[in-house]
């Protein structure tokens, strides 16, 4: 996926349609020249709603749509018949999409399902015809109600990346360079900070044709909690993720501060993040002997840690078997394919 085809955050203006109104007809004709109200109920103005489509994984398709506009109800008529309602406008979006009222910032909805539809803007209802305002005093109201307005809302789609497995490290900790050769993903790899500008997906194949999905999160710097760097444009996606494998180099200057500072990030964006399942694996552990696995592995104390090489590709299969074990038990995001 290009780079510039990833957009994960979209602002857009909703209007749902205006009810139709309600009519004030009577059924009166040569034979029956004194007949009673038979006015239909206005049609009720289209919704502006979301559905979810698991064929999408990015929200460009609305970068460019900044006005999105339902149609209106039609108004009642003769012999009780309703008016026609007004169409919905249907925006299909990615699973893991959150809508957000722009103004307030009110939490709405999240769409997590292929096929789930949500109400964004509803439309106004339509009006109420004459015959349901008929009495034994007033056998003949002149009145029917006018069909409500439709509302004008702008909303924040926000996409949050659905994976089983979220990788979690600096810039340059060999996220990119993973997930490159265990999956068919290709992301750019450089060596120099911030190669990963948008998250990248990988399917990971694994034993009796199962498989998991791991998301590259672009790299986190101390400070990104309070929006240093790529801050929270991309701690979000980790909130989506079943387990956060923490990647660190073998050549970091110290191990379990590095560790510690990717976690306070975390927790700092958001505590709920701590208590998910978390492993860390140390990178680039092909430059590493016997004797100064042992060392790191007492300097992190406490934290389960594997290594491994991706060039080398060494150590690959075990990390995968962990992970596996650990989705499997935290519960998938994604369906195996059988």
């Amino acid at each position: 996926m290009a780079d510039s085809n990833f957009i994960d955050y979209v602002k857009i203006c909703c209007r749902s349609g205006n009810g139709g109104a309600g009519s004030r007809h009577y059924a009166r004709s040569k034979k029956n020249p004194k007949g009673g109200p038979d006015g239909g109920d206005g049609g009720r103005g289209g919704h502006v709603q979301l559905v979810g489509n698991a064929q999408l994984w990015t929200l460009i398709h609305l970068k460019y749509r900044k006005h999105v506009m339902a149609g209106h109800g039609n108004p009642g008529s003769e012999n009780t018949s309703t008016g026609k309602q007004g169409a919905d406008e249907v925006l299909e979006v990615p699973l893991g999409t959150v809508a957000r009222d722009a103004e307030t910032g009110e939490y709405l909805f999240e769409i997590t399902e292929d096929g789930q539809k949500k109400v964004l803007v509803p439309g106004g209802r339509g009006g109420l015809g004459n015959w349901h305002f008929a009495t034994s005093t007033n056998q003949a109201p002149q009145y029917a109600q006018p069909g409500e307005p439709g509302q004008e809302r702008w909303m924040v789609l926000e996409l949050k990346v659905l994976a089983d497995v979220g990788l979690v490290g600096f810039p340059n900790a060999g996220k990119s360079t993973l997930l490159s050769v265990i999956s068919a993903a290709k992301p750019e790899i450089a060596n120099y900070p911030f190669t990963t500008l948008v998250p990248n997906l990988g399917v990971v194949p694994y034993r009796d044709y199962k498989s998991f999905v791991v998301a590259d999160i672009p790299g986190i710097i101390e400070g990104a909690h309070a929006g240093k760097g790529l801050g929270h444009r991309f701690l979000k996606h980790i909130e989506r993720n079943a387990v956060l494998l923490f990647l660190i180099p073998a050549d970091s200057a110290d191990h379990r501060a590095e560790y510690e500072t990717l976690l306070n990030e975390l927790k700092e964006f958001n505590k709920e993040l701590l208590y998910k399942k978390r492993l860390v694996a140390i990178s680039k552990s092909d430059m590493l002997d016997e004797e100064l696995k042992a060392e790191i592995a007492e300097e992190m104390t406490g934290v389960e840690v594997m290594f491994f090489s991706a060039v080398a590709e060494k150590g690959l299969q075990e990390l995968k078997d962990k992970l596996w074990s650990i989705v499997e038990r935290e519960g998938r995001q994604f369906i195996d394919n059988d």
